[in-house]
């Protein structure tokens, strides 16, 4: 069966003066699914979401966004998609009605059609009752909610998502994660550019990693943690015992654990399958090492994120991973 991409890129580059903000970025995000797109502060994720939705032109390769090339068909990109950025930009002055009718008419949906699709949305993201309310008086998820439909007034085949959960608290971000994903459940795309790792882990059917304007890693969160395998964490009764708890885990996983005096415990990555819990805990007490708790878990996307970017950032200083602290974050 042949795969049908939304969003295609091939070797994308774009440079600012002395600044090479993408390096060769390729992107296949099939069609309805969630795609989000992770990086470190100044990866090129911003830059790479601009060019996928015309707003400025790349320097090399070439981008397809709902079978459209972004630099030869701009217009008819521009009809395919729907941007929602980083901050709500609805006009707290005017109700969430006005709102939605204000973008409606932007964006071409006159009249009666303009009215219609504004209630409906309205009604879709349980945003009817307070409608008639100036957006000043709602919450901030309420108002990231109303920016989300204004995004989808043109029922969009593709819809960019910056951040779309930035300074919300966890219910707002619950009501937005349901409804990204009710999209993507009736079939539009959504790629989504986010900080919160547990929001990928959460919505994303796939998942790429962008580090200095390349793609470091790409997968689905399953894939991309089983990469890096399980991690294996002891806690000792006393901060004496750290050093030989580290000994033993070294000793029977060649990696290189992590200790933390604060906390009493010894962390180290394993290869999935390599060791079992009891085995773990049987090494150590063969060693003598008194342990209050053991535990062998799956990663979080979180220390894949800091585990490939990290080995990205060795590989580029030439160093191995592992050499130097700093390059952890």
């Amino acid at each position: 069966m042949t795969t049908t991409y939304a969003v295609l890129s091939e070797a994308l580059e774009k440079r600012y003066g002395d600044v090479q903000a993408l390096r060769g970025l390729d992107l296949a995000v099939p069609e309805g699914t969630v795609c989000g797109l992770l990086g470190p502060n100044g990866a090129g994720k911003t830059t790479a979401v601009r060019i996928l939705a015309t707003l400025t032109a790349p320097t090399g390769g070439r981008a397809l966004v709902a079978g459209h090339d972004v630099t030869l068909e701009p217009a008819a990109v521009r009809r395919a998609i729907g941007v929602t950025g980083q901050y709500a930009s609805v006009d707290t002055d005017l109700t969430g009605r006005e709102n939605l009718r204000l973008f409606a008419r932007l964006t071409g949906l006159r009249g009666a059609a303009g009215r219609t699709r504004a209630d409906e949305l309205l009604d879709r993201f349980g945003l009817a009752e307070a409608a008639d309310r100036v957006a000043s008086t709602w919450s901030g998820g309420m108002r990231r909610r109303l920016d989300l439909a204004a995004g989808l007034l043109t029922d969009p085949r593709v819809l960019f998502l910056d951040e779309p959960t930035t300074g919300l608290d966890p219910a707002a971000r619950e009501q937005i994660w349901t409804a990204v994903r009710a999209l993507a459940d009736q079939g539009t795309t959504v790629l989504l550019t986010t900080q919160y790792l547990e929001e990928a882990d959460r919505l994303a059917d796939d998942i790429v990693v962008v580090d200095r304007g390349r793609t470091a890693a790409s997968g689905t969160p399953a894939e991309l943690k089983a990469r890096i395998g399980s991690h294996a964490e002891v806690t000792v009764t006393a901060r004496e015992a750290l050093a030989g708890a580290a000994v033993v885990l070294d000793q029977l996983t060649g990696g290189r654990p992590a200790l933390d005096e604060e906390r009493l415990t010894v962390g180290v990555t394993v290869a999935d399958g390599a060791l079992t819990l009891p085995g773990i805990v049987r090494a150590l007490d063969t060693a003598g090492i008194p342990v209050t708790d053991a535990s062998l878990r799956p990663p979080t996307l979180d220390e894949v994120f800091l585990r490939l970017t990290r080995v990205r950032r060795a590989e580029h200083a030439g160093r191995h991973p592992d050499q130097s602290q700093e390059h952890a974050a």
